[in-house]
């Protein structure tokens, strides 16, 4: 599915490919259809485009030269990690170049004593915590795709993970963020401090999409690996009843070091996939982790397991060993792929409502289900309101794509209205990019097309992202009630 880019570029390929050789070494500059095939999208896979040139620099001299030439000749440049993103981010611009940093995969500098890491854009986020182990240290953020995602990619969209509500998000582990602008100039975010003078463009360059500057360095914190870890199953016979629960555990006081949600389409998905050894019977499980000593972790799991119980909880399981508790976690984090076995095609949605709203949000996402004909099963980062609707649809189905993505929009326009946002760890992209107008009024949108060209004047980095253009706000408002209204008298297919 194309996606319909509004911002378009002239573009004279010979040009810019002669530039790029003068600049590059032969094998950093793939140009034949064949070679660009695999960029042509990311973890999003509904939307594809093939970019004109892939360059994969190795240092940073090539990526400057790279976007000065780029900057000159008026060419868009689209920044790419792993690609594991699913909102689009790195989808490519026809008229563009893809920049890769998958050759910037080193870890420059562990220090213990200052609980830091300088590492280049292609590590991958589990790398670093495998480098900081011998130390007693690791890296909190934990995407689920933390395997396979790299660190330049969870800066671009501020990834959580199933322990980001007591560690918080990528921007609270950051320390520092180097890199360039599209003009080639060299810049840096934050300070080896824990604080830097001015303004804090260190958070505006989290979660930034590859808007504003191509990063090249990033210095992350470290944290000191707790002594004891355990997690509490609590298996529900009621997904509201699950869904007050999580708020009922915060309420307590409590700041679990994880806190997730699977409903029973998740599970069933999930266990035949990781045999997690999760109840299939429950109607939702919440993951429940408490980490510190032995004493804490004791104290806590009975306040929790007291919470619980009274929330409505038809029984719980307290992981006794390391290898249960990695393997009860492996099944939550295994959840995207699990779906993926079973359905030709999912989209991941990705909106955040307050946490005292869940039970609301599952009840509307059921009879949204209903209304598309599409299944879904939900996964949330429940602790922080995070939602992981994984909407079930057939590519070849004709329409099935458009009521998948209206389906999601629905989920999206809904947490706005429940006091949320449109996303919470997967970014805007192309995927959300019309569902802006939902959240932000026109003045709002305006003045982030301010503050990107403070950065980018000329539009050139990761184009056609993040940030709709007022016209098309325009039409998202006038055309999501008709969107609606046909939706509706489409049939169900189950």
């Amino acid at each position: 599915m194309a996606f319909a880019n509004d911002v378009r570029f002239t573009v004279d390929k010979r040009a810019i490919v002669a530039r790029l050789q003068a600049v590059l070494p032969a094998d950093a500059l793939l140009v034949d259809e064949e070679d660009l095939r695999p960029y042509e999208c990311d973890g999003l896979t509904a939307y594809r485009a093939l970019p004109l040139v892939v360059v994969l620099p190795q240092t940073e001299a090539q990526v400057q030269a790279v976007l000065r030439a780029c900057h000159e000749l008026k060419v868009p440049v689209v920044p790419r990690g792993a690609a594991t993103g699913l909102s689009g981010g790195a989808m490519p611009h026809e008229d563009g170049v893809v920049l890769s940093l998958a050759r910037f995969k080193k870890i420059l500098r562990i220090d213990p004593l200052s609980r830091t890491a300088l590492v280049q854009p292609g590590v991958r986020n589990l790398a670093v915590s495998e480098a900081a182990a011998p130390y007693g240290l690791y890296y909190a953020p934990d995407p689920s795709s933390q395997i396979a995602c790299t660190i330049g990619g969870n800066v671009a969209e501020n990834s959580g993970g199933v322990h980001c509500l007591k560690y918080g998000l990528t921007v609270h582990n950051v320390l520092k963020v180097r890199g360039f602008t599209i003009e080639g100039e060299a810049v840096e975010f934050g300070a080896d401090a824990l604080d830097a003078p001015g303004l804090d463009l260190l958070a505006l360059i989290n979660g930034s999409e590859g808007l504003l500057a191509v990063t090249t360095e990033v210095t992350v914190k470290l944290t000191p690996k707790p002594e004891l870890a355990q997690v509490v199953l609590a298996y529900f016979d009621d997904v509201q009843k699950a869904g007050n629960a999580v708020a009922d555990v915060i309420a307590a006081g409590i700041i679990p070091g994880g806190l997730e949600m699977m409903d029973k389409a998740a599970t069933h998905a999930v266990e035949p996939y990781v045999k997690a050894g999760y109840d299939l019977d429950a109607e939702a499980v919440l993951l429940c982790e408490s980490d510190g000593t032995p004493a804490e972790v004791a104290e806590e799991i009975e306040r929790m397991k007291a919470v619980l119980e009274k929330s409505g909880a038809t029984s719980l399981v307290v992981s006794q060993s390391e290898a249960e508790r990695l393997r009860f976690w492996a099944g939550r984090k295994a959840a995207f792929p699990a779906v993926g076995r079973i359905t030709p095609d999912y989209l991941c949605m990705d909106g955040t409502i307050p946490r005292k709203r869940l039970a609301e949000m599952l009840e509307a996402i059921g009879d949204l289900s209903v209304k598309y004909g599409l299944r879904c099963a939900n996964v949330f980062h429940a602790g922080d309101g995070n939602l992981h609707p994984l909407i079930m649809y057939d590519a070849n189905q004709p329409g099935e794509i458009e009521r998948a993505t209206a389906f999601g929009a629905e989920i999206l326009e809904l947490s706005v209205a429940l006091g949320g946002t449109i996303t919470g760890e997967h970014g805007v992209g192309v995927e959300k990019i019309d569902v802006m107008a939902a959240q932000f009024t026109p003045a709002e949108i305006s003045a982030f097309h301010r503050l990107k060209a403070a950065f980018d004047e000329r539009g050139l980095l990761n184009p056609g992202k993040g940030i709709p253009t007022l016209a098309r706000c325009r039409e998202y408002t006038l055309t999501r009630a008709q969107t609606h209204a046909a939706a509706a008298t489409t049939p169900p297919r189950f």
